[in-house]
């Protein structure tokens, strides 16, 4: 019988809703703080009790609630769930970055977490710097930095870049070096957290296969990704999470025909009517996304021969940044159909954008999407000498496509059913007899 590596007893998570981060502070308020502290533990014990009794007010959510499940020895277990579900509360908790508010996890062996793209970086350090740091991090040895390194520089395809600083990386190189150290810690229990996003299809494959790897040496492996293609070829067991609880354990591909069925629901519009609750940062904030027809209405079914247009609006709170808006469509497998940008249409492709409202727009022709059902990731970035992401948003609209027999159409007088892919673009031909 297999040993359980994690076993997870009630577990909870809740949060207050606007309550601030606490800022960095100085080495003089720190001291204070700790003479102060008697008195401040007096008065977290008498708000403990008031936030007990008021469980059932608006500004308390449960990312987590009473979750309970074992995941054993080298088994690969696929968290999947939409977004604010709880799943990155859940690896947060377990990888000890946060506590939880109630119930109790126990982790039997070494973890290595990969949670977000280039977390424990050091942006000024070069690459190889950087690998020496979050190795140490992680709890490698000198030793075995040394030894691995070759091998973690190589998997992460960096070798002309390792004693750049890593802040001239784009995201796709923080992810695979990143990845790359993690994978190579060998541990009872890699925990990776949709990674797979930001890296190319050959990274992906390899990424994936590292993971096999990894459970074929009798390791154990958490998987959370919107990429339900993924799940389905490296797991072999999945958890749906919704609104901080499990509504669903079991075989990948029983789990995964579920989570499809269920969550694939139409939404034409996502809008932030504040803007300080908005995604984003504090240069730039989206502010809508929505998907319209040929009329500018929110709509969420297609034709394959109707255009459609994605609308984004998003505030820019700060000058001097150039602003790149993209957008990533998506099967409901989870594959990337494909991706467009703004950075050639705009005004501002080479100037810094002014404070203000903007609206863009990407034009979708008739005749292209191939019939299913799609939804769309928006990610803005400021571009130019150094890149950083303000806003990754995924599966922020949804909407359908579909095909009529119709001999006018992309098909034409073809009757059976049309290959699989994501697009079926109308292309001229030339067709003539030869003699």
């Amino acid at each position: 019988m297999s040993k359980a590596m994690i076993k997870i007893n009630n577990l909870s998570k809740r949060y207050r809703i606007g309550a601030k981060e606490q800022s960095y502070r100085t080495i003089r308020e720190t001291i204070m703080d700790g003479l102060r502290a008697p008195v401040r533990n007096l008065a977290k014990l008498r708000k403990l009790t008031e936030f007990k009794a008021s469980d059932d007010e608006e500004d308390v959510i449960w990312a987590l609630k009473d979750v309970s499940f074992e995941v054993n020895e080298g088994e690969v277990l696929g968290i999947i769930g939409r977004n604010g579900a709880g799943k990155s509360t859940f690896l947060k908790i377990l990888s000890r970055i946060t506590e939880p508010t109630s119930g109790s996890i126990e982790v039997h062996g070494r973890v290595s977490s990969l949670l977000e793209v280039g977390t424990g970086f050091n942006f000024e350090l070069t690459g190889r710097e950087n690998v020496f740091l979050q190795s140490a991090i992680l709890g490698m040895q000198k030793w075995e930095i040394k030894e691995k390194f070759d091998d973690i520089v190589r998997f992460a395809d960096i070798e002309r870049f390792i004693d750049t600083p890593v802040k001239r990386y784009s995201s796709g190189m923080y992810v695979r070096l990143a990845f790359s150290v993690a994978a190579h810690l060998e541990p009872e229990i890699l925990v990776v957290d949709e990674v797979l996003a930001v890296g190319d299809i050959s990274f992906q494959k390899k990424c994936l296969g590292k993971m096999s790897e990894v459970a074929r040496r009798g390791r154990t492996v958490l998987f959370v990704s919107h990429n339900m293609d993924a799940v389905q070829k490296l797991c072999t067991r999945a958890i749906i999470l919704d609104e901080g609880r499990v509504v669903m354990d079991g075989p990948t591909d029983e789990v995964v025909s579920r989570y499809l069925g269920e969550e694939m629901n139409y939404a034409g519009q996502r809008i932030w009517s504040d803007i300080n609750k908005a995604p984003g940062s504090g240069m730039v904030r989206l502010c809508a996304v929505r998907v319209l027809d040929q009329n500018g209405k929110a709509c969420t079914s297609f034709d394959v021969r109707d255009p459609v247009s994605i609308e984004t609006e998003f505030q820019v709170m700060e000058e001097g940044h150039r602003l790149v808006v993209q957008l990533h469509f998506v099967s409901e497998m989870g594959n990337v159909l494909f991706i467009s940008n703004n950075n050639l249409d705009s005004p501002w492709r080479d100037t810094a954008c002014p404070q203000g409202h903007y609206r863009a727009v990407c034009h979708i022709p008739g005749d292209f999407l191939n019939e299913g059902k799609v939804s769309v990731t928006c990610r803005i970035d400021t571009v130019g000498l150094y890149h950083y992401m303000h806003v990754m948003e995924r599966d922020l609209v949804r909407f359908k496509v579909s095909d009529r027999m119709d001999p006018a159409g992309v098909r034409g007088n073809y009757s059976l059913q049309w290959p699989s892919g994501g697009i079926r673009p109308r292309l001229p031909w030339t067709v003539e007899k030869a003699c």
